[in-house]
C-alpha cells in the first residue's frame, strides 16, 4: 500500500500556540489547588440527596438527566467546571466523595448524575454502555482487540473518543497505577521549536486501529491525524499502540520512517517528567479531562490478591454543549461532530444503559 500522503498543510498554526491548557507538569504539581477542591459536607448531602430521590423514583441511571438530577447548590461549582475543561487549564479532580459508604449503584447514580451536569453520556463499547468500569479483567495486552484499560499494563498517553473523560475512584491498586497528564499543545509547542519538520507530520491522517469495535459499512482502522488545527483550535487525537496495530491492515496507509520518527518524539516529549505530571486518584475522588487539549496515561499496577480490593474506576465519556467545532475527519470516531451530540462508539442496534458490575 501506499505511504500516508502530505495533505495541505496550509490549515496549521501559525506558530506557538499560548493558551491556558498549555500549561507544563512541573508547574501544576507545585500547585494542586488550581485544579483540585474538597467537598464540603453540605456538598456531599446535597449530592447523596439527589441520588437517593432519583433511585426512589425507579428510574434507569442511564437516564439521567441535569434537571432529574437537581444540585441547586454544587450545580454553580460544575457550571464553572465547565469553563475550566473547555477553557481553561482542561482537568479537575474532585476529592472526598465517600463511596466505602456506597452501594456501586449508589457511587454511579452520583457520578451519572454529575456527568449530566457538565454534559451528555456517549457509549463507550458497542454494548452501547455509558458507565465503563475501569479494572483489570485479565486480558492479553498483546490481543489487537484488547483495550489497554482492561489490562494492569500502563496505557500510554492517548486521547478518548469523547469531548470530556470523566474517572470515579471506588478502589485504587496495591502499586502502582497513578493517573498522568499532559499539555498536547506544549507537546506541539516543544516540537514546533525543536523539529518543525516533524510537527508538520503530525497533521497527516495517520491510521488507528479500532480494536474490533467497527461501525457497519466502515473500515477496521480510522484516518484521523494526530494533530488538527481547525477554526482556530489545536486538536489532539492519540493511541499509540492502536497506530501501531493499525499496520496489521494491508489497505491501511504505510507509516513512513519520518512519521514514525515525528511519533517517536511526540511519545519522548509526553514522556518527559518535566511536561506531564501524576496523580493518585483516592476512593471518592472524580476526575474530569477535557480529551481535544489534554493526554491521559496511566502507569501499570499491582493488584489486590482479593478480588474485593482489586482497583476499580468507574468511567465516563461526556459530550459537552459549547464545545469547539470539529473537523470532519471526526465523523469517522464519533460518528456525528454535532456539538453536544457527539462521541462515543456508535454500533448499529445498541441501546444506552448502565452495567453495575
Amino acid at each position: 500500500m501506499n505511504a500516508v500522503s502530505a495533505p495541505d498543510r496550509i490549515n496549521r498554526p501559525p506558530g506557538k500556540i499560548d493558551i491556558p491548557s498549555a500549561w507544563r507538569g512541573a508547574e501544576m504539581k507545585a500547585n494542586p489547588d488550581r485544579w483540585l477542591i474538597s467537598l464540603a459536607a453540605s456538598e456531599i448531602t446535597e449530592l447523596e440527596n439527589a441520588a437517593e430521590s432519583y433511585l426512589g423514583r425507579s428510574k434507569k441511571i442511564a437516564e439521567i438527566t441535569r434537571d432529574s438530577f437537581p444540585l441547586p447548590r454544587f450545580g454553580a461549582h460544575l457550571e464553572g467546571l465547565k469553563t475550566r475543561l473547555l477553557a481553561g487549564l482542561g482537568f479537575e479532580v474532585i476529592r472526598g466523595l465517600p463511596v466505602a459508604n456506597y452501594s456501586q449503584a449508589f457511587a454511579a447514580t452520583i457520578f451519572c448524575g454529575v456527568g449530566a451536569h457538565l454534559g451528555s453520556a456517549r457509549s463507550q463499547n458497542a454494548a452501547g454502555h455509558i458507565l465503563g468500569h475501569v479494572r483489570d479483567t485479565g486480558a492479553d495486552a498483546r490481543d489487537p482487540n484488547t483495550r489497554i484499560y482492561q489490562t494492569s499494563e500502563r496505557q500510554t498517553f492517548h486521547t478518548d473518543s469523547s469531548d470530556v473523560v470523566g474517572l470515579l475512584c471506588i478502589r485504587e491498586a496495591m502499586e502502582g497505577g497513578d493517573s498522568l497528564l499532559v499539555s498536547t499543545t506544549t507537546i506541539y509547542n516543544e516540537m514546533l521549536e525543536r523539529r518543525p519538520d516533524l510537527a508538520a507530520l503530525l497533521f497527516d491522517p495517520i491510521a488507528t486501529d479500532r480494536r474490533g469495535e467497527v461501525p457497519e459499512n466502515e473500515k477496521p482502522y480510522l484516518e484521523i491525524p494526530v494533530l488538527n488545527w481547525h477554526a482556530g483550535f489545536l486538536t489532539g487525537f492519540y493511541q499509540r499502540q492502536y497506530i501501531d496495530s493499525a499496520q496489521r491492515f494491508a489497505d491501511a496507509p504505510r507509516l513512513t520512517p519520518a512519521h514514525v520518527e515525528a511519533l517517536d518524539l511526540f511519545d519522548a516529549l509526553a514522556n518527559d517528567t518535566t511536561l506531564h505530571f501524576g496523580m493518585r486518584l483516592q476512593p471518592g475522588d472524580m476526575q474530569f479531562v477535557y480529551n481535544h487539549a489534554l493526554l491521559h496515561d496511566r502507569t501499570g499496577f499491582r493488584d489486590w490478591p482479593n478480588a474485593s480490593q482489586k482497583r476499580h474506576l468507574l468511567r465516563l465519556w461526556l459530550s459537552m454543549e459549547g464545545d469547539r467545532p470539529l473537523p470532519d475527519c471526526f465523523k469517522q470516531r464519533y460518528g456525528s461532530i454535532e456539538i453536544g451530540n457527539r462521541g462515543g462508539i456508535i454500533t448499529k442496534g445498541a441501546s444506552l444503559n448502565v452495567p453495575l458490575d
